[in-house]
């Protein structure tokens, strides 16, 4: 989706070998079919052999697809915990293709829990996959990257951030993906002058499998396409082996290489996009001004403004009074257009059960839980809850730094956040 007149929309690619873990569909498979354009020669080093009842695409597909996109294909079933099925792959490559000159550390597995509710298996799928697979078959491939005239090795990783709010709600996730952004660190310097190590992330959410697992339905209007991070891993792949050591994310490198239109990368242009994990910077983007309020002001939990009207004798809390104004923002046309019920399990100081329901003639909002079956229940810390309605912190942006969890229809959830937007000059 590059520009056509980009200098890197040539066959630069052209006759090398790529090998790349997880490429039977995602990510790995839209880098594969990039290089495949430039009649690349890539090696699917995946699990997939057989079709999977829920995923989509197995080695064989993908194969398929290369192949039809200009490259050659060779599939390999390559679970990354085993290391003989790693090297095995590897001398299938060299003796296929004469040698191998890039490699794509994609696989990767994922468990966004906290580290109680982390079962063990989880943590050694995690290690296994993300550390100890992209350790292995960058210890594999090694040796004959270092015959390759323009050698690199990429991981899917991002930089490093030591800031505890990515800790955690996901200790051992995290963990596993600095453990491959370590190998980068590493590995760069140990190879300077011999082979390229760099590590690639995106600064939205992209739309794969797994998101839509982790998201449920709706999550793709605020997900860009893999394409974005094909683009970016081409730029990065055809850049000379003193191109080293960087934590790349794919939109900042775009900028840089003269991509303007970024609306082609997404699945529905136009919409609120999902930042995605590791990133602070992101969370300061688009976070609207403390809200106007009326009347005097109090300071509610972490400094959270809240208007206290005509306040009683004794003042309402932080999460009353939030409750109150939207009970009096409440509207016909609210309840229309959003149609569901929402639930609060916040905790925390001024912790308890609290519902919205835009979906009943009139609407009503309150303490306890709602008069129906809730469509969406949130769990989020009270004082969390009072920055949320008050547009301090978005919806998009708790949910994806684990301060908001979401059960239920993440549709609706999208709905609140946009009358939230509406509602928070009143709040």
């Amino acid at each position: 989706f590059l520009p056509s007149a980009s200098p890197f929309t040539c066959r630069k690619l052209a006759g090398c070998t790529l090998f790349i873990t997880g490429a039977s569909r995602g990510i790995g498979k839209a880098i594969a079919l990039k290089a495949a354009k430039d009649g690349a020669n890539i090696v699917i080093a995946a699990k997939t052999a057989e079709p999977h009842p829920t995923l989509p695409g197995t080695i064989y597909t993908a194969a398929a697809e290369i192949e039809a996109a200009g490259g050659k294909a060779l599939p390999c079933v390559v679970n990354v915990r085993e290391e003989q099925q790693i090297i095995s792959a590897v001398e299938k490559a060299v003796k296929t293709f004469g040698g191998i000159d890039i490699l794509v550390n994609n696989a990767s597995a994922i468990s966004l829990t906290g580290t109680l509710e982390t079962e063990t298996k989880k943590v050694n799928l995690m290690m296994d996959v993300n550390v100890r697979g992209t350790y292995l078959t960058s210890k594999t491939c090694l040796p004959h990257l270092r015959k390759s005239r323009n050698p690199h090795i990429l991981n899917l990783s991002p930089p490093m951030n030591l800031n505890p709010m990515w800790f955690k709600n996901h200790c051992a996730y995290t963990i596993s993906k600095y453990g491959m952004s370590m190998c980068v660190l590493g590995m760069a310097e140990e190879f300077r002058g011999e082979v390229a190590v760099n590590a690639l992330w995106p600064k939205t959410a992209i739309h794969t499998a797994a998101m839509d697992m982790l998201g449920g339905s709706g999550i793709e209007k605020q997900c860009r396409k893999t394409d974005i991070l094909a683009d970016a891993a081409y730029c990065i792949l055809t850049k000379p082996k003193s191109f080293t050591g960087n934590f790349i994310i794919d939109e900042v490198l775009l900028r840089e290489e003269g991509v303007k239109d970024f609306d082609v990368y997404a699945i529905a242009p136009g919409h609120p996009l999902m930042p995605d994990f590791f990133l602070d910077i992101l969370f300061l983007v688009g976070a609207s001004q403390a809200s106007k309020v009326s009347g005097s002001q109090l300071e509610g939990p972490e400094g959270a403004r809240v208007n206290a009207g005509a306040a009683p004798a004794q003042p309402l809390s932080a999460v009353a009074e939030t409750f109150r104004v939207i009970q009096g923002a409440m509207s016909e046309e609210y309840v229309r257009s959003t149609q569901g019920i929402f639930q609060f399990e916040l905790s925390g100081e001024e912790g308890g059960t609290w519902y919205i329901d835009l979906k009943t003639k009139g609407g009503s909002a309150g303490s306890g839980k709602a008069p129906v079956a809730a469509d969406v229940v949130m769990s989020m810390s009270s004082a969390d809850f009072v920055k949320m309605f008050t547009g301090k912190l978005k919806p998009t942006l708790a949910f994806m730094s684990g301060k908001l969890k979401i059960k239920g229809n993440m549709a609706l959830a999208i709905k609140l956040e946009k009358m939230l937007t509406q509602l928070n000059s009143k709040l």
